[in-house]
């Protein structure tokens, strides 16, 4: 099997690659920050219980945030040409996320389930679900980063069509605001042969809703 790794134009790198490009603070700037907000709260940020609080905020979010220092389309740059005449939709369903609001900074947990059908090239399947990672550890809308799984995909494969659907609960309406627990959100969305043909489409919901599966 050969594999193909594309220079993908730095344009496109620049749309939905890396994070924006921003002055990051210190560590000891982020906190002192941590701190202050331990302040507004209403505690004393330098009782025992809290006294390392800032600096095991500051590691948790070096993981939340990860994916500002990863690129998506860096994750499908590797591609193999051997399919052995498959025809037919590669998909991975229930891939497991958790993101965070960009709106509240708070997490909102779920499945997404991706597919694309591929034209004379595929991905390692394990890196569709670390594009989704990548996304997801991220300040996001689930909107706005089902739009990103997809067109990333697009992209960087140029498959006939890329289908995404993410479902999710978010925290930000389950323990604040109107305080509704269990309400998920589903967003999806579609392109090419997946857009074009309602069989295509309907047939990758059936896949991602199906229940009681192997």
């Amino acid at each position: 099997m050969d594999a193909t790794v594309k220079k993908l134009p730095t344009k496109v790198r620049s749309e939905i690659g890396r994070g924006p490009a921003i002055v990051r603070p210190s560590r000891e700037e982020a906190e002192e920050a941590v701190r202050t907000l331990i302040a507004y709260a209403g505690d004393d940020p330098d009782r025992e219980g809290l006294r390392e609080t800032p600096r095991r905020v500051t590691s948790a979010y070096d993981e939340f945030f990860s994916g500002y220092r990863e690129c998506p389309l860096d994750v499908l740059s590797r591609t193999f040409d051997e399919v052995a005449g498959y025809d037919d939709i590669v998909m991975l369903r229930d891939i497991e996320l958790n993101s965070h609001c960009e709106h509240h900074m708070v997490p909102f947990v779920g499945k997404a389930h991706v597919a694309y059908f591929p034209t004379d090239r595929v991905v390692g399947i394990s890196k569709l679900a670390r594009v989704v990672e990548v996304f997801a550890r991220r300040l996001q809308t689930q909107e706005t980063m089902t739009a990103q799984i997809a067109e990333t995909i697009d992209k960087a494969l140029k498959p006939k069509g890329v289908a995404v659907m993410i479902e999710a609960v978010h925290q930000c309406m389950t323990i604040r605001g109107v305080k509704k627990p269990d309400v998920a959100t589903i967003t999806t969305q579609f392109t090419g042969i997946f857009k074009e043909d309602p069989a295509q489409q309907a047939r990758f919901m059936m896949l991602a809703t199906e229940r009681g599966r192997l």
